[in-house]
Order: C-alpha cells, then structure tokens, then sequence
C-alpha cells in the first residue's frame, strides 16, 4: 500500500484534474439512487457518447423504479436496443421487480443488500453507495483498475499484485473521506479520457513524476 503521503498526493493531483477536466454527463446531475442506478448499468460494456441519449429516453419512459416494475420485460429490451449486451435491461426489470417487494420501491442502501439483488456486483454497490448515497466507498471498473495499475504497481506487476483483491485493497485506501463521489467519478474520467489504453496523455499528466510507469506507458 502507498504511503499516507502518496496517497495524499494522488487524492489532491487527482481531484484537481477533476476540477477541470471532468465531462458534463446527465447522470452526475441527479443522487436518485435508481437513476444512477440506470446509468451505471446502461455503462457496463458501452461508450457514454451511446449511452446519454439512450439514458434520456429510458427515464422519459419509466422515470422510476414503479414504472419500470410495472412494463413488460419485453418492452424494456426493446427500448433498451440498440446498446447491445440484453441481458442489462433483464436484469435492471428483475432489480425493478424486486425492489418493489422487498423494499416498498426504493433501492436498499447497503452493500449487502444491493449485492443480493440480480446482477449487481461489486462495482455496481460501489457506485451507487457513492453516487446516490454519498458513501465513502471504492469502485474498481477498467478504467480505474489501468490507473491503479499503472501509477501504483507499474509495468513489471505480476500476477499476484494485478489480482482484484490487491485493486479492490488499493481503491479503499485512495478514497478521500467525504469526497467519493467526486473521486470515483475523477477516477473513471480520468481513465477513459487521459489515462486511455493507447496512446496515454503521459507528457502532460499530472501523475508523471511519481508514476510507476511513466514513461513507459
């Protein structure tokens, strides 16, 4: 684990890349937990330019968790094409369906719990914990697992440093106390925007002088 220093230093590099890089997106304008909820599942797989106005006519149609319990599975696959990966909108009517009678309607706001329901993992309880209830808890989807990965273990990783339990160790160590939301959120940016697969923004990233890989990335 990095030490409080470096974790210090990430937290502050990386929020104030945040403050003026962050993208505008319709989903960090709401903390209603089932329209996070709709967005963190529509994202799974897909790029955001495809999923905002599919997003946007998702919540036009079933605008809460009652509406869409209440459609036909069926109608929910067909207005979900063509995001592709149907079992998603399955699984968000089955959360729908569930929700309503185990919990009068409102996603439950415990990891537990949240697990328990169809498809949600790990990652998805993160989310919605830190973005619709304000908690301070990691996420861990790619994009925040190449960042970790690269400024924190570096290019010579091996199998056992890469594993997901190490990541998921790592990821809760970084969280700032009351600053979640906008962490995780400045994390995913972050990866899918400068910290990218191929062709990384190294010369100008604000982790190069304490990365593990720059500049070999």
């Amino acid at each position: 684990m990095p030490s409080p220093a470096a974790v210090r230093r990430f937290q502050r590099r990386l929020l104030g890349w945040y403050a003026r890089h962050g993208r505008d997106l319709p989903w960090r304008r709401t903390r209603v937990p089932y329209r996070v909820l709709v967005s963190e599942i529509m994202l799974q797989q897909t790029q955001v330019d495809r999923v905002i106005p599919k997003y946007r006519e998702f919540l036009r149609r079933y605008p809460t968790l009652r509406a869409l319990a209440a459609a036909e599975v069926e109608q929910v696959r067909a207005l979900w094409y063509p995001l592709g990966y149907n079992v998603r909108p399955v699984r968000l009517h089955a959360i729908a369906r569930e929700t309503m009678a185990r919990y009068r309607g409102r996603l439950p706001d415990s990891a537990d719990a949240l697990r328990a329901l169809p498809g949600i993992g790990r990652y998805t309880a993160g989310a919605v914990l830190s973005f619709a209830f304000g908690r301070d808890v990691a996420v861990l989807d790619t994009n925040v697992r190449r960042v970790l990965t690269r400024v924190f273990l570096g290019p010579r990783r091996t199998a056992r440093l890469r594993g997901e339990r190490r990541l998921w160790d790592l990821a809760e160590t970084l969280v700032p106390a009351g600053r979640a939301y906008d962490f995780n959120q400045a994390l995913m940016d972050f990866g899918a925007t400068w910290c990218t697969p191929r062709r990384p923004r190294c010369p100008a990233c604000p982790m190069r002088g304490f990365c593990a890989t720059y500049p070999a990335a």
